[in-house]
């Protein structure tokens, strides 16, 4: 899947925008942390893996930044739970 993932820091997410459509997830930065609290995939971008992609580059960028992550969406605790390398970066 060669799919870019966008850190639109301006409007807080990481997007992949696919036939005029888009796949997000958005998050409110907060003291060290960001709080990853809204995954959106437009109904005919479903099923194709986009918004694991733009969890992932979330999930990385914490790591790359040395910050940790708040999981304040469903889709982001299942897929942290599914990627156990990640959950290292979930703020106690």
């Amino acid at each position: 899947m060669t799919e870019k993932v966008i850190h639109e820091k301006e409007n807080e997410r990481f997007v992949i925008y696919k036939d005029g459509k888009e796949t997000f997830v958005s998050y409110v930065p907060v003291e060290g942390m960001l709080n990853l609290n809204h995954t959106h995939t437009d109904n005919e971008l479903r099923g194709q893996g986009l918004a694991a992609l733009v969890v992932r580059a979330a999930l990385e960028y914490v790591k790359e930044n040395n910050l940790r992550v708040i999981p304040g969406c469903s889709y982001v605790q299942s897929f942290i739970a599914k990627n156990e390398g990640y959950k290292e970066l979930v703020a106690e």
